[in-house]
């Protein structure tokens, strides 16, 4: 007796949203009557698609099975934030369907790239024979490109992915063009292009969604953490408008190195005052969680060690670019570079202090009684 197992995918949870069905659906009846709903809820939904595609595969393994043999269809379901969320409510789901139905391999039916992403999901707990993939047939002339086109715009998926590029490539090409001296906005559109190109390569896109949802949730848990994000936003608007406005000085030649070392002195207190603002509503974001480990006060010390040395190195170049003699004396390196070395002190204090406040948790946590 063999057991075949038809699975269909939702990772986005149309099903659950459009149409009021929980996950995970098992039978035919049931997955004939989900596929209906959700059709008359969204006829555009390619997931009904996929849903009438596994019932296709279900009747025809069905007609050449052994009479022993026994085929069960079953959809299962994810969630609306698809990622880790939606993959957990997809493997739990699954766990179920096989701990009922204890097949012996499987066929996935989909209807696309983003549900095969949790095709090793489903292949750490069963054997997979046959992927299908349901495809709408379509016209192919400037009509289909165009409904696509559409249909990627309205969803919120590949919304912000598809439309917030864009208008920030646009924005920073018109504001090039307009301005007087907007050249060198037209020359940072590489500049972004490459950083954005760099930080999906580095996988850091998941990364900055997470440092979002956490502004976000810190945003409507409290008033101080929310003054924090918005001060960070705000020193970096004027680091921003004070490189702007320090480009646009006139300055002769000779003295475009002072110019410039001098600007940057200017733009970083901004910039550490953007990332001070940030690791505080960081700190206070753990500390409203009862996660807080002592990691954004070490970020914080090491900021000022980095902020010290720089700014020690900027005042050793204005003095040589200013045109004054530098004598490296021991009472001149020592009036200059005191501060970095001492914060570089404080530093080391300080994290020797939290890593002991962490390990002593960790020790109480570890011989906590908890009775018998």
């Amino acid at each position: 007796m063999v057991r075949t197992l038809v699975l269909t995918l939702d990772r986005d949870n149309d099903l659950g949203v459009k149409a009021g069905i929980r996950g995970p659906v098992v039978g035919r009846k049931s997955c004939l009557t989900a596929a209906l709903r959700l059709g008359i809820a969204d006829p555009e939904e390619s997931d009904t698609n996929a849903i009438l595609g596994a019932l296709h595969h279900h009747d025809r393994i069905s007609e050449s099975a052994a009479a022993a043999d026994e085929v069960e269809i079953a959809i299962l379901t994810g969630d609306v934030r698809v990622g880790p969320r939606s993959d957990r409510a997809i493997a739990s789901q699954l766990d179920e369907v096989i701990q009922d139905f204890q097949p012996d391999s499987a066929m996935l039916i989909t209807d696309g790239a983003d549900d095969e992403a949790a095709l090793p999901i489903i292949t750490s707990r069963i054997r997979v024979d046959t992927i299908e993939k349901v495809i709408v047939r379509q016209s192919k002339g400037i009509e289909g490109t165009y409904y696509y086109i559409i249909k990627a715009v309205e969803d919120p998926r590949f919304r912000a992915r598809l439309l917030v590029p864009l208008a920030i490539f646009l924005m920073i090409l018109g504001l090039g063009l307009i301005l007087p001296n907007g050249i060198a906005l037209i020359g940072s559109l590489p500049l972004l292009i490459g950083t954005w190109l760099l930080g999906k390569g580095l996988g850091l896109e998941a990364q900055m969604e997470r440092v979002a949802m956490e502004m976000r949730d810190s945003a409507t848990g409290g008033l101080f953490s929310s003054l924090l994000w918005g001060g960070s936003i705000v020193c970096i608007f004027l680091a921003v408008a004070t490189v702007w406005e320090g480009m646009n000085d006139p300055v002769p030649e000779e003295g475009k190195m002072f110019q410039v070392i001098d600007l940057v002195d200017e733009t970083l207190q901004w910039i550490i005052g953007a990332i001070f603002s940030f690791l505080l509503a960081l700190g206070v974001l753990r500390w409203k969680e009862g996660s807080f480990t002592g990691r954004s006060v070490l970020l914080i010390g090491l900021s000022v060690v980095i902020y010290t040395f720089v700014d020690a190195s900027i005042s050793v170049a204005l003095v040589i670019t200013g045109g004054s003699e530098y004598s490296p004396t021991f009472d001149q390196l020592g009036q200059d570079w005191w501060l970095p070395f001492f914060s570089m002190v404080l530093y080391y204090l300080l994290r020797t202090v939290v890593q002991s406040f962490s390990e002593d948790e960790e020790y109480t946590s570890g011989n906590r009684f908890w009775g018998v």
